[in-house]
């Protein structure tokens, strides 16, 4: 009976640490489209690092996860362009950063339509202007479906591609 007791309890352990680091560690996400070809292809199985969403730290180009309006279903996943507090501008298929043009080689061509950031637009605080990087084949922060994406609904940082095997490693 003790067996059975003690079996019993490292069961509910186990289940129990794989949903705290489920919940607040890692979590699993799929690619569905080729909003951000090249960098990822439809298919592709994501690992998502949880952890800066505790300490917010979020970089310039980061690849991030955030429910699609009030979705729990629908997740997107695009790269970070703005900022907090900055003001973001698409003219002439370049994207401005504060008057300043962004360098940058992940857009897979000339972005077509600025949307939204025709003209300058100024970021909360606490939000962030994300693209994918196929840019004209991509539903972002240009739309006002999407908009301006706030901190606290970033889910995490996307870190690593476990399938396929062939491309496994690390996402830039």
């Amino acid at each position: 009976m003790k067996k059975v007791i003690r079996f019993s309890l490292y069961i509910l352990l186990v289940l129990l640490l794989t949903g705290i680091v489920k919940t607040f560690v890692f979590q699993r996400a799929i690619v569905d489209g080729d909003s951000m070809m090249n960098t990822l292809r439809n298919g592709d199985n994501l690992i998502v690092s949880k952890l800066d969403s505790f300490s917010g730290k979020y970089k310039r180009f980061d690849i991030v996860v955030f429910p699609y309006g009030n979705s729990h279903d629908v997740y997107y996943i695009k790269r970070i362009i703005g900022m907090p507090g900055e003001t973001v501008k698409i003219e002439n298929g370049s994207i401005y950063i504060d008057d300043i043009m962004l360098i940058e080689h992940f857009g897979k061509e000339t972005i077509n339509d600025g949307g939204r950031a025709s003209n300058s637009l100024v970021l909360g605080t606490d939000e962030y202007f994300v693209l994918g990087d196929n840019r004209n084949a991509s539903l972002d922060s240009r739309t006002s479906q999407v908009g301006n994406v706030k901190k606290k609904d970033i889910i995490g940082k996307v870190v690593l591609r476990i399938w396929p095997l062939n491309t496994f490693g690390g996402v830039k």
